[in-house]
């Protein structure tokens, strides 16, 4: 093997490299959904939030070079009731006049006992960062993908219901959060 071809052949291989880490860019398409499930008073309530946006870059062989990155305008949720509705923009639950936005970034990715891929990452949520981690289903397809996430968190880690909101017999403090997503590469 001459210099020159080894050269050559290093070359070629470092440029490879960043091209084996990239994972696939998608943006969201229509019929994507990103909503929570809730307990008031023992009943279980759905919402959802008409506007979010998410730039996702995924690769299920290289879960490394993944990212997910998501906001959320939480004035838009909805429950399907009224008075619930116009409770949520509220001082007393995600105060979108001060917090507009919610805001999750992946910090990693891993698999759990049973093979499923979970994302983890920091969710900002009425001016408050945790940790929060999400289980990832990816299913490929001919016009991109579609992205299925599930999880759970604690409103009141995020200060979401104060005063009498705070009662946990009252509205429960696990609240789940869930997303369906149709991909399409960007």
């Amino acid at each position: 093997m001459t210099p020159t071809f080894r050269r050559l052949s290093a070359l070629a291989f470092a440029l490879a490299l960043p091209l084996a880490a990239s994972a696939a860019d998608y943006k969201v398409g229509p019929g994507s959904t990103l909503g929570f499930s809730g307990k008031f008073q023992g009943q279980q309530f759905d919402g959802t939030f008409g506007k979010f946006d998410a730039a996702i870059s995924y690769d299920a062989a290289n879960l490394a070079a993944s990212k997910f990155d998501v906001t959320v305008d939480t004035s838009t949720a909805k429950t399907g009731d009224g008075d619930r509705d116009n409770a949520l923009p509220g001082s007393d639950f995600f105060d979108t006049k001060k917090f507009a936005t919610a805001h999750y970034v992946t910090t990693g990715f891993s698999k759990d006992a049973k093979g499923n891929v979970i994302a983890n990452g920091n969710l900002t949520l009425h001016g408050v960062t945790k940790p929060v981690a999400l289980k990832v289903v990816f299913s490929p397809n001919a016009g991109g993908a579609r992205l299925s996430v599930t999880g759970t968190l604690k409103r009141l880690d995020f200060g979401v219901g104060s005063g009498e909101y705070k009662d946990t017999s009252t509205i429960a403090d696990e609240v789940l959060v869930n997303g369906s997503l149709n991909l399409l590469p960007k």
